[in-house]
């Protein structure tokens, strides 16, 4: 078994390492490909000289490769992975920063912070595909590429590679609502619905009763219900029990919008953007990579956010190899699964999944209380991925006016400027005319 990863100087690496090694009994890995650009040639060496110790520390017979021949990686792969970052942390703190000039959220994946990273993705991720097609063309992409629901969805829309879009944020609310709950995380059944950062657990039962109520309460109470990059703004009890289904962590930024645009201008005032303050914790994590006696993942590593992302891609490539039918949590084409939204809008749902992929499992109707919601921000989803796909400026505008965080036309039409702007060098789709008049 060959597996390529494309971005293996990402600092997450050696997560994905530890993954591979924990479940090689599973698993038959002879090669391991990390591949990157040759901007990011010392984190590859660095990363890449990690990860060869750990795998001899592990005593397993696997080949660990570096390189920046993307096309040698993926020649013959029976798994690509994808966890790159087009302009590096540089270029997400601009998306963090142009949107507060508007008082307006600035964040990696949500707003116009995720739409200038999918501008900026999906014509690389196409690129990507097009090379699995030639010389890979029955290797399973599983992308951790944010953002990842629009990433997954550009993938089956623009080409025939099997991908399948993975995030962290179910698996650790599983774990989240397992501490709340005081049980195991394996005693823990949750059924997830909606889009990839826009997920909500629509039930959660614990030895299969019904654990909805208790849960709640819980997060009311104040228990961690949150992932470490997000501010930790207290639900209000009223909303939460009249929802009674589970918002993701990232719903913050929809439903406190005000409090969360205040504290990022805060912390961007003073700490710096979420990008600025990564910046510093990579900053030490690969001089701590460097250490040529440190043979395992670092606990360093869980402060820059990654908590549990190599569990859940390890055990989704697992499942497909193993046939072994487990749930989980992904990100695929609709057909169906919820009624309301359109067959070829890719969601993040529950599945089981088997040697040939994911099966999603029916939802049906989604309540009126948060169809309204997903329904918007998969409008703004899809004409972001048109538009990033196509140079289209006027489906790029339609995108930001959609977007739940924009409050008007005038300020999409200024946002996507700017944006266009400091990302010229990324998004040759869009060199026809600067600006939209």
């Amino acid at each position: 078994m060959k597996i390529a990863v494309i971005g293996g100087g990402s600092s997450y690496t050696p997560e994905l390492i530890e993954g591979f090694i924990l479940r090689a009994d599973k698993l038959k890995i002879d090669e391991i490909v990390l591949v990157d650009i040759e901007a990011g040639k010392e984190k590859l060496e660095i990363v890449g000289g990690l990860a060869k110790r750990m795998i001899k520390k592990s005593g397993l017979p696997i080949k660990v490769e570096l390189t920046f021949d993307r096309i040698n990686a993926i020649t013959n792969a029976d798994f690509v992975l994808t966890q790159f970052r087009v302009g590096g942390l540089d270029a997400r703190a601009s998306d963090e920063r142009i949107p507060l000039e508007y008082n307006v959220i600035g964040q990696e994946t949500t707003g116009p912070g995720g739409f200038a990273k999918a501008l900026r993705t999906i014509p690389v991720i196409l690129d990507i595909c097009k090379e699995i097609e030639e010389y890979s063309n029955d290797a399973w992409l599983i992308n951790f590429t944010n953002p990842a629901g629009m990433v997954a969805e550009a993938v089956h829309k623009y080409s025939s590679v099997k991908a399948i879009g993975l995030c962290n944020v179910p698996i650790n609310m599983k774990q989240m609502a397992a501490n709340i709950l005081e049980v195991n995380r394996d005693d823990v059944n949750m059924s997830f619905a909606g889009l990839n950062h826009l997920v909500y657990a629509t039930t959660v039962h614990v030895n299969g009763k019904d654990a909805m109520d208790p849960l709640i309460d819980g997060i009311i109470e104040g228990k961690n219900m949150n992932m470490r990059n997000i501010h930790d703004a207290p639900w209000e009890e009223e909303f939460l029990k009249a929802l009674r289904v589970l918002p993701c962590p990232y719903h913050r930024y929809y439903y406190m919008m005000d409090e969360m645009l205040a504290e990022e201008k805060e912390a961007a005032g003073l700490r710096g953007t979420r990008a600025e303050q990564v910046k510093e914790i990579e900053k030490a994590l690969f001089e701590t990579y460097k250490n040529p006696s440190l043979d395992v993942k670092p606990k360093e590593l869980e402060e820059r956010g990654g908590s549990l992302y190599s569990e859940a891609a390890v055990s989704l490539i697992t499942s497909i190899v193993t046939n072994d039918h487990a749930l989980h949590t992904v990100n695929v084409p609709n057909n169906g699964t919820i009624s309301q939204l359109p067959d070829d809008a890719v969601i993040e749902v529950t599945c089981v999944v088997t040697s040939e992929g994911p099966k999603p499992l029916q939802v049906g109707k989604l309540p009126a209380e948060i169809i309204g919601l997903i329904q918007q921000v998969k409008a703004f989803e899809q004409l972001t991925i048109e538009a990033a796909a196509t140079g289209d400026r006027q489906k790029a505008l339609l995108a930001l006016v959609n977007n739940p965080f924009v409050p008007s036309s005038k300020v999409a039409k200024q946002l996507l400027n700017d944006i266009l702007e400091a990302n010229k060098e990324y998004l040759p789709q869009f060199l026809v005319r600067s600006e939209i008049h």
